[in-house]
């Protein structure tokens, strides 16, 4: 069936990439990496809907958004490095981790509108983002906005410029995953593979980690979409990234995130990993020439969800940042 060999012909091309010599990326120091969630989720209504958060620590704001197809579940192992200085608020996605899944688009703009909301309803000033995937694009569309609100951005492996918009679809290199991402889109395949196999989160999220994902992991990524329903935000994201022009509204929210990037002098963080697979390191070097007021840091080894092989690296390498890049430019 093509929907096997598609999806199976890119789990393959992910698991091709060179791993450590027993698939894992040890942690140094000795720190784990823990499954367990151990933070209380708090709610607060927007537009009708709740979204949950953690809120853990005091100080400054630190507010971390992730992307397709996770949660805040994923910066478990990175918060408590960070709430022992600031206040540190972690979302779940309107649709996704245990937020409602209200009966609307999922379109990027109508998440925004709920990260939006959520940040007015919780009255978070003097915010530092921290963004990973499609929270790249919607946390630095939200500082290109509100630029007054916003002391510092941190992304790593994001849906943003360069990376996107994506004028040609002979610009994505590997055959096999722009095959992948072209049946995404398709209107019969994409829902085949997304939501009847629930194909993104059952093989792409691990094959895009270079260390095995526990069960107990796995289950924690599972548990928000158990039904076919539950996946729509999951399918509607490969399709809200702006490639040959459409969608057209997406195209121009990156065209308003670069010129941000480009021109603001708000600090700005980007860890990346190698290979990675939207931030490679050379992804990183033009970063690095071409963002303004940005400092790259290398993570280690790693694909997309780099979070999973090196969250105390990401953690120290954040507080640090914190430490010494954003309080100076606060002060």
């Amino acid at each position: 069936m093509k929907t096997n060999i598609l999806i199976l012909g890119l789990v393959a091309a992910l698991a091709a990439l060179p791993l450590s010599a027993d698939g894992t990326s040890p942690q140094r120091e000795g720190q784990k990496i823990a499954a367990k969630f151990p933070f209380e989720k708090e709610y607060v209504q927007v537009d009708g809907s709740h979204m949950a958060y953690v809120d853990e620590g005091d100080g400054p704001v630190v507010l971390f958004i992730h992307g397709n197809p996770t949660s805040s579940y994923i910066w478990r192992n990175i918060i408590p490095h960070i709430s022992k200085t600031h206040r540190t608020i972690a979302i779940d996605l309107i649709g996704m981790g245990d937020s409602d899944k209200p009966d609307i688009d999922y379109t990027f703009q109508d998440h925004y509108a709920y990260v939006e909301g959520f940040i007015e309803e919780l009255d978070l000033k003097n915010i530092t983002l921290v963004l990973h995937d499609w929270g790249g694009g919607l946390g630095s569309y939200y500082a290109a906005n509100h630029p007054g609100n916003v002391q510092a951005v941190a992304l790593m492996e994001a849906a943003a410029p360069p990376v996107l918009p994506i004028p040609d679809w002979a610009m994505v290199a590997d055959p096999q995953v722009r095959e992948t991402f072209q049946s995404f889109r398709d209107p019969e395949i994409g829902p085949a593979i997304i939501v009847e196999q629930n194909g993104f989160v059952e093989d792409l999220l691990p094959q895009a980690v270079k260390r095995a994902l526990s069960d107990a992991e796995m289950d924690a990524y599972r548990a928000p979409f158990k039904t076919k329903a539950s996946r729509k935000p999951i399918l509607v994201w490969p399709n809200e990234i702006p490639i040959e022009g459409e969608p057209a509204r997406n195209v121009h929210v990156m065209q308003t995130i670069g010129e941000w990037l480009l021109t603001s002098e708000h600090p700005k963080l980007v860890l990346y990993a190698d290979p990675g697979m939207t931030v490679s390191p050379q992804v990183a070097d033009v970063i690095a020439k071409t963002y303004r007021n940005v400092e790259t840091r290398y993570v280690g080894a790693g694909i997309h969800y780099i979070q999973e092989d090196h969250p105390h690296v990401i953690g120290r390498n954040l507080s640090d940042w914190l430490r010494n890049r954003v309080f100076v430019h606060q002060n």
